[in-house]
């Protein structure tokens, strides 16, 4: 499959547009080279926002993002970032934290989840929903109106997780904003990109696989059901509406599209798109592409409908 040509010449760039190396990388390995090419390509100077915190919530670290002018009550979005449960940290992602407040005039609350294998499975989910409760129960001191949550890869299947977990609770969420989640874990996974795009595209499905081993540590059976494979769900009926989004060249993109159908055919509102020639962890690129700047423009004004059609 063609890659976006300008997200091809990003990876020459930045010398990871080759073969995997023979000797998988260390997890400090994997971490410092995740940091180094999500703040290479990140805005510079960083988009304007009215503030910017780092907090605690729940004992979680978490950075809160507010508009220059908000709306009152403006929206608010619990935000996880990608990483493989493994890397990524509240800087990897904070041009994207930004532009969603930026562009969609929301409080965003970023949480700096615990990572796996130092804190493997459900460590990083019960941050998640630890710091989403918290954040429900006191929404007044975010935006003050609805609240919705937001993720990319293991991101974007932890906010898969987190919803479930509300809705099981009969907690209400607005909207879900899903790009390229990682929503099954299973051995039976047989999604055809998981082969199709096995190598060639940053992230490789042998690097997905170590992910999910790493991140289960002792509980492997657990990919089996949510929260680690919210695709697995017994039912999807009632969820928030969601907007999700899988680049061509993903070894995840047929999971994601999959949770995608899973929801339209439980009768909830969804926004799906799958975008030729990107890759995974395509929401870091879009100041280096235009193909890729067009579809987190589409994804994020689709989000923003839901949260005021919510609201």
């Amino acid at each position: 499959m063609a890659m976006d040509p300008e997200i091809a010449a990003l990876l020459t760039q930045y010398g990871v547009d080759g073969p995997p190396p023979e000797t998988p990388p260390t997890v400090e390995e994997m971490r410092a080279g995740n940091r180094m090419l999500s703040l290479a390509v990140a805005p510079d100077p960083p988009r304007a926002v009215g503030s910017v915190t780092d907090d605690r919530v729940a004992g979680v670290p978490v950075r809160v993002y507010r508009p220059e002018a908000p709306d009152h009550p403006a929206p608010t979005v619990v935000f996880f970032h990608g990483g493989g449960y493994i890397v990524g940290d509240l800087d990897t992602h904070d041009g994207v934290c930004r532009r969603m407040c930026r562009d969609l005039g929301t409080v965003v609350v970023s949480v700096g989840y615990r990572l796996a294998p130092e804190f493997p499975f459900p460590a990083g989910f019960d941050d998640c929903v630890a710091v989403t409760s918290h954040v429900a129960e006191s929404i007044a001191e975010y935006g003050g109106g609805v609240l919705a949550v937001a993720g990319d890869s293991a991101g974007g299947g932890l906010a898969a997780a987190v919803a479930l977990a509300f809705r099981d609770e009969g907690r209400p969420l607005a909207a879900q904003f899903l790009a390229y989640p990682c929503v099954d874990m299973s051995s039976k996974n047989t999604h055809p990109s998981r082969t199709e795009n096995a190598t060639g595209y940053l992230l490789t499905t042998a690097e997905v696989e170590n992910d999910i081993r790493l991140y289960l540590g002792e509980q492997p059976a657990a990919a089996d059901f949510p929260p680690a494979s919210p695709l697995l769900a017994t039912s999807h009926e009632g969820l928030a509406p969601a907007v999700i989004g899988c680049g061509e060249c993903d070894p995840l993109r047929d999971e994601g599209l999959a949770y995608a159908d899973a929801l339209i055919a439980a009768a909830v509102p969804v926004r799906k798109h799958r975008y030729p020639g990107l890759i995974h962890g395509f929401l870091n690129f879009d100041t280096k592409s235009k193909a890729v700047d067009a579809a987190v423009t589409q994804m994020l004004t689709e989000f923003g409908e839901l949260l005021r059609t919510a609201g």
